[in-house]
C-alpha cells in the first residue's frame, strides 16, 4: 500500500532533546527524518511493550543515535480509491542507546 507522509509531529520528549543539539547535529536529525518520510518502513519494528513503534539508527559525530517514531494512518474513504491513506509521522524520542528503550516505554 503506497504511503504518503503529509504531516510530522513531535512529542515533548523529542523536542527537549532536539533543542539541545548543535546546528550541525540538527541537520543530521533533519536528514534522518527526511529518510524516514521517504521510506517509513526504514526503521526496525519493535515488539511487546513497544508494539507499533519503529526505531531508526543513524550516527551523529560517530556516535550511534536512535530515533523512535510511530505512523498514524487515516483512511480517506472510497472517493479517492483503496490506496488513499495519509500518514502522519509522530517522532517519539531521540537519544543514545543507554536507557533509550526504558525511557521510551515510560513515555508511551
Amino acid at each position: 500500500m503506497p504511503t504518503k507522509i503529509t504531516k510530522v509531529s513531535v512529542t515533548p520528549q523529542f523536542q527537549r532533546f532536539a533543542k539541545k543539539l548543535h546546528a550541525a547535529d540538527k541537520l543530521q536529525v533533519d536528514q534522518a527524518v527526511r529518510t524516514i518520510m521517504l521510506q517509513p518502513e526504514q526503521g526496525t519494528v519493535k515488539k511487546g511493550d513497544l508494539n507499533g513503534v519503529f526505531v531508526y539508527k543513524f550516527k551523529i559525530n560517530k556516535q550511534e543515535v536512535l530515533l523512535s517514531y510511530r505512523l498514524k494512518e487515516e483512511d480517506l474513504g472510497e472517493d479517492l480509491g483503496a490506496d488513499s491513506v495519509l500518514d502522519e509521522l509522530v517522532l517519539l524520542a531521540i537519544g543514545s542507546h543507554e536507557n533509550f528503550y526504558r525511557d521510551l516505554k515510560k513515555s508511551i
